[in-house]
């Protein structure tokens, strides 16, 4: 019978001296956690569950022997792993506060935006102006992967997305090619792509796992439980937060043997990809709990259909509240990378949610007098 081990930070507070140094940093974010809970599976089922601080985590930890004894200590060291920064072109990205990834589909189909940025012109002037509002990163995508959206043949897909990364290039814009065929990420790679953001995790094309590790890029993991041309099919699970750490920490496994650095792989838990309301709403509020991987986090929740599901089934154009209430979210859990369609808005709530964080962090007023 085997046993798995997640570590799961559950009290969230808003730095160290609110709670007298007894938190731990979440993966070099400005997230902070102080109480944990140690859970064990068995063949699935949860046969142990401690809750605590640091302390009681630690002494519930030095009780298990075997490989729950070494899962457990890996994961405990993850938690507070402090991620190097990117470098990505002429930019360096750093992980030290929550970054925007604009979203740039020059597609004629996808589920928010299909058809807006396809024209050159067009994409252009929205690619500097998500730029101009404090984008990191640009993420190019030239397929549609809503659920039943149809199939884009590779030079279909290269014939829309390399124009577009010539013309951010030509910006000095940090370049994510949010693609899951080796062609095309080869041919975004050329024309001056940085980083790749493949939705199948390096499985739905046998070249892609090759190619990253010999192109020594960045790649972002994505789970989705489809590995084929419909990446939503097979999203049966018992109890989807295990699963997709689980599917998310083999997937970053098999990138490091393949010859992909550690330093390299980010992870994403594929909100909305083969996932019901509840499902996704687990995920969301489980978070934190991915740190324990030892990777950089990133989150792609914008206008996403669950938000339609909670109010009032608005159009994907309408959901601009409910994107920012999510990566809200995410910034508390400490994600480090926001995938986003509204580029401005949510810089500006990131830089009102990092002021906050900065008087939380500097605030002693709560003190007693020296």
């Amino acid at each position: 019978m085997s046993q798995a081990v997640y570590l799961h930070p559950l009290t969230l507070v808003s730095g160290p001296q609110a709670v007298e140094g007894d938190a731990v940093r979440l993966g070099g974010s400005m997230a902070y956690a102080r109480e944990f809970a140690l859970v064990v599976r068995q063949d699935g089922a949860v046969v142990q569950r401690i809750t605590g601080t640091r302390d009681a985590i630690e002494g519930a930890m030095a009780r298990l022997s075997g490989d729950p004894a070494d899962e457990a200590a890996a994961q405990w060291t993850n938690l507070s792993k402090v991620h190097a920064p990117l470098q990505l072109g002429e930019r360096t990205i750093r992980f030290d506060q929550p970054q925007v990834m604009g979203i740039l589909n020059v597609t004629p189909d996808s589920f928010s935006d299909g058809g807006q940025h396809d024209v050159l012109e067009a994409g252009r002037a929205h690619a500097a102006a998500m730029l101009e509002a404090g984008a990191a990163i640009i993420d190019i995508g030239g397929e549609s992967t809503r659920p039943g959206a149809s199939a884009t043949f590779e030079d279909e897909e290269i014939r829309r997305i390399v124009p577009a990364v010539e013309y951010c290039a030509s910006m000095g814009a940090a370049i994510s090619l949010d693609t899951r065929r080796a062609g095309v990420l080869a041919a975004g790679l050329d024309a001056g792509g940085h980083m790749a953001n493949d939705v199948s995790a390096l499985r739905y094309d046998p070249r892609s796992i090759e190619l990253v590790a010999a192109r020594g890029c960045t790649v972002v993991l994505m789970h989705a439980p489809g590995a084929g041309e419909d990446l939503h099919k097979g999203g049966d699970y018992a109890d989807v937060v295990s699963e997709v750490f689980d599917f998310l920490k083999s997937a970053r496994a098999r990138a490091i043997a393949a010859g992909i650095a550690e330093d390299r792989i980010i992870l994403d838990p594929g909100i909305g990809f083969g996932k019901s309301l509840g499902e996704n709403l687990a995920l969301m509020n489980a978070l934190p709990l991915f740190h324990a991987l030892g990777s950089p986090l990133m989150l792609g929740a914008s206008r996403k259909r669950m938000i339609g599901a909670l109010s009032n089934e608005e159009a994907a154009d309408q959901r601009l509240a409910g994107s920012i209430t999510l990566a809200v979210k995410a910034m508390e859990a400490g994600v480090h990378l926001l995938r986003v369609h509204d580029v401005a808005e949510t810089v500006q709530a990131r830089n009102v949610w990092r002021g906050l964080r900065d008087a939380g962090l500097t605030d002693f007023s709560q003190l007693p007098p020296l």
